[in-house]
């Protein structure tokens, strides 16, 4: 067993500055050259299965962001795999509702292994981290193309600056401002850094 200064603890009441502080201890915050799976490049990265690899942490996280969402009474909760599986399990747990996962089939999400939206569901989408929201708004369009409702959106971070695009209510635990770049723009490859890819998605894969 991991001791406590080991496996650091995401307070209960959970504040952006602590959350902030339990990224960097757990080292889920990374510092470098990253090449992200939407082809940008940034100088930083959050590797949130760092974060979730403590269930304490992940409990925690899941009943800070299920009391964001709580007012929407939402039926169900609803996860692009895999990045939000952890996440949406816990705020499922926190609300009391099922949890879902939508995985890849092919090039397109699906919902499979048996778990079914009912026509009026009401379902809020769960992610890890939001970067450009394609896949959150991926997932979100599954949802409806089944009859649910999309009555709202969490993660826990938050680093699309805005830009997400979500038509829905949307809570984040901690909006971190890290800059993105393209890569024939991008500040660390002219100083003649190279970019190296710590996701789990191939290069070229839907953005989170």
């Amino acid at each position: 067993m991991k001791s406590d200064e080991a496996s650091p603890r995401l307070p209960r009441a959970t504040t952006s500055s602590a959350l902030l502080a339990t990224l960097e201890d757990c080292g889920a915050l990374r510092r470098g050259h990253f090449l992200l799976s939407s082809g940008l490049h940034s100088p930083a990265y959050v590797q949130c299965a760092l974060l979730l690899e403590s269930p304490e942490r992940a409990a925690a996280a899941g009943e800070a962001i299920a009391g964001e969402l709580a007012a929407l009474e939402p039926d169900s909760v609803l996860a692009p795999a895999l990045g939000g599986v952890i996440i949406g399990y816990e705020v499922a747990r926190a609300l009391g509702v099922p949890f879902r996962f939508a995985e890849r089939a092919g090039e397109h999400l699906a919902l499979r292994r048996g778990f079914e939206l009912a026509p009026g569901e009401r379902v809020v989408i769960i992610e890890d981290v939001v970067t450009t929201g394609k896949s959150t708004l991926e997932t979100a369009a599954l949802a409806e193309r089944a009859g649910a409702k999309v009555v709202g959106i969490g993660s826990i971070i938050d680093r699309s600056g805005g830009k997400h695009g979500f038509a829905v209510a949307y809570a984040a635990l901690l909006p971190l401002d890290l800059p993105t770049y393209a890569a024939a723009e991008c500040p660390l490859c002219r100083d003649g850094s190279e970019a190296v890819k710590p996701g789990s998605r191939p290069q070229g894969g839907p953005a989170v």
